[in-house]
């Protein structure tokens, strides 16, 4: 006998309701008792909540952020039409430059007084590449010696062009990856993983900086979050291939490497040693670093042996001369010695002084009232490091002590707060480093909710003020009007929305409330005094000393919250102190939107 035929039932599409999601993404509205959304970005990807749409989704905000990348860049550029030494865009060009026309063993010794490579191999590769191919276009734009200074239209266009592919290769993908991974961690919905990569994607001063000002900081922050991606996922061996790359991109990485070196030592001592663990992570992060560093080795001995004449008419570095042993010039691994001595005394240039112009973190305001650069360097060496010992002591114990996955961006921006306050030769550019891991605490439970949105847009808004005086020197001050007050209007922050700071808004605490709004009034306060009131003759960096102060508070304020929120939610309090500490308004559901939903549907 022949059965009758059951079609098979289609499955009903899924649809994403706030209870999935989380009730910080909605409100109520006390007229009609409908929900709505909380704030504006919610409400542009409001009609792609359900699930069998994310596809549409995701696409639509890779092109929107690429768009005002690309917008952006119609602006002006660090260091256009201001010979001779120009600025960071001819600094890019010329590496390019550099790495295409010289051989290997010469690209750390060039012309050093002009833009000379003083970042790892892995970003002169990648300048290698990039010109390579910039070559094919048109090779007078990386000219030995007489494309100095080149601002040929259609080398703008190719120069933005590698900044985006740059960041759409690194960036972006490691963006996705960890907000679909933490979400998938912690059982948030898609369609919130979507609207976090949305606030990620559009965060002001990355833009600002590497699409405006012009740099390639996306690439680090790229193998840094893919890095985290891989701890998230337990492959920790893969982990520190990322963070080795980023390390070997741009130096700065250094700032997270405390954070990370306590995390991986604490998986391999808690809750038993894993010895195997230990010397595995060991040797894959020894073998990355040989890898990267073995085609500048290789190529340089390859070519001393082609014309041994090549090493001995390069300067050796001071640190080599300084060496108590003498090293035969003659010998087949002097080469070796002379590239890697000579790349360290490049990456890490203490001559140059504790910080560079003024940058918001502790020196800049202790120069201010008492003049630094009379101290001898070394004895400023090790104050600075002695300074930042202590401050990421805290973080480093106890995320060795609790190795959890979901504790690592804390860790990770405490650690890098840490080094840009008190570090050594800090940029005003590196607070792009601690705002990385705070921005993407956004897509962890709570993240979008009133406090933690709160807190890390707050960051985000002094970070961006305080790279204004950089960005007016470069003529954009458009751009960081128009992507600043974007952000906070999507995110429904001041000084937009002051919805967040209201009476009404009780999940905040008052002394946040009094704190963030003195802050953020002292900043609008500035922009004023800045625009309509010249400083006083015998003080022309008056109005950016004042944001250099008003910023470094601000950032300490933020190491603090970020090492204070590392501790509480490790637990540490709790199980070593008896303090019951509770978290339950970071994580709380309201009663009665849940109902509210529950009549809706």
């Amino acid at each position: 006998m022949f059965t009758p035929h059951r079609p098979r039932k289609k499955k009903k599409a899924a649809v994403t309701t706030t209870s999935v999601i989380a009730q910080s993404l909605v409100v109520t509205d006390p007229k009609t008792t409908e929900l709505a959304p909380a704030f504006p970005l919610v409400s542009f990807l409001w009609p792609g909540r359900k699930s069998t749409s994310q596809w549409i989704v995701l696409p639509l905000i890779l092109m929107v952020a690429g768009l005002f990348r690309w917008t952006v860049g119609i602006w002006g550029y660090s260091g256009y039409q201001t010979p001779p030494m120009h600025g960071d865009f001819e600094a890019q060009r010329h590496w390019m430059e550099i790495t295409t026309q010289l051989p290997i063993s010469k690209w750390y010794f060039y012309d050093l007084q002009y833009w000379g490579l003083d970042y790892p191999p892995l970003t002169a590769y990648h300048s290698w590449l990039l010109g390579k191919v910039g070559s094919l276009i048109q090779p007078r734009w990386f000219t030995l010696g007489t494309s100095r200074g080149t601002e040929e239209q259609l080398l703008k266009v190719y120069m933005r062009a590698t900044v985006l592919v740059s960041e759409y290769a690194s960036y972006v993908p490691a963006a996705i990856l960890f907000n679909r991974k933490i979400a998938k961690l912690r059982g948030i919905s898609a369609w919130e993983s979507s609207v976090v990569l949305a606030a990620v994607l559009l965060q002001p001063s990355t833009i600002l900086i590497d699409h405006a000002h012009f740099q390639y900081n996306t690439v680090i922050l790229g193998l840094v979050l893919a890095s985290m991606t891989s701890v998230l996922a337990n492959r920790y061996l893969w982990s520190c291939v990322f963070f080795v790359g980023a390390l070997c991109f741009k130096q700065m990485a250094l700032y997270f490497a405390p954070a990370m070196f306590a995390y991986l030592v604490g998986i391999c001592l808690v809750p038993r040693p894993n010895v195997l663990r230990f010397v595995s992570i060991s040797l894959v992060t020894i073998l990355s670093f040989a890898v990267i560093y073995g085609p500048l080795l290789l190529g340089s001995l390859y070519e001393s042996t082609k014309d041994s004449k090549l090493v001995n008419n390069l300067e050796p570095p001071p640190t080599l001369k300084s060496l108590p042993l003498q090293i035969d010039t003659n010998s087949w691994y002097y080469p070796l010695v002379l590239q890697l001595a000579q790349s360290m005394y490049r990456i890490f240039p203490f001559a140059r002084g504790i910080f560079e112009d003024k940058v918001a973190n502790f020196w800049g305001c202790v120069h201010t009232v008492h003049k630094l650069n009379g101290y001898p360097i070394p004895m400023l060496q090790r104050i600075s490091m002695l300074a930042t010992f202590i401050s990421i002591l805290p973080t480093c114990m106890t995320i060795s002590l609790f190795p959890r996955k979901e504790l690592l961006p804390w860790a990770m921006a405490s650690s890098a707060w840490g080094f840009f306050l008190f570090s050594f030769q800090v940029h005003e550019k590196s607070v792009l480093l601690p705002l990385l891991p705070m921005t993407v605490l956004l897509g962890i439970e709570g993240g979008l909710g009133t406090e933690l949105r709160a807190w890390i847009g707050w960051a985000n808004i002094i970070g961006v003020w305080t790279l204004f005086p950089l960005l007016k020197r470069d003529e954009l001050r458009m751009p960081y009007a128009v992507l600043t007050l974007l952000w906070t209007y999507l995110l429904g922050l001041p000084p937009v929305s002051w919805r967040l700071y209201t009476p009404r808004q009780s999940e905040l605490a008052a002394p946040t409330k009094l704190l963030h709004l003195a802050f953020y009034m002292a900043m609008l306060i500035w922009h004023v005094l800045e625009a309509f009131v010249a400083p006083p003759a015998g003080k022309p960096d008056l109005w950016v000393v004042i944001n250099t102060l008003i910023g470094a508070a601000g950032f300490g304020i933020c190491l603090l919250w970020c090492s204070w929120q590392l501790i509480l939610r490790s637990g540490l309090m709790e199980d070593y102190f008896g303090v019951r500490i509770r978290l339950e308004k970071l994580e709380k559901v309201d009663v009665k939107e849940k109902k509210a939903l529950k009549k809706s549907q």
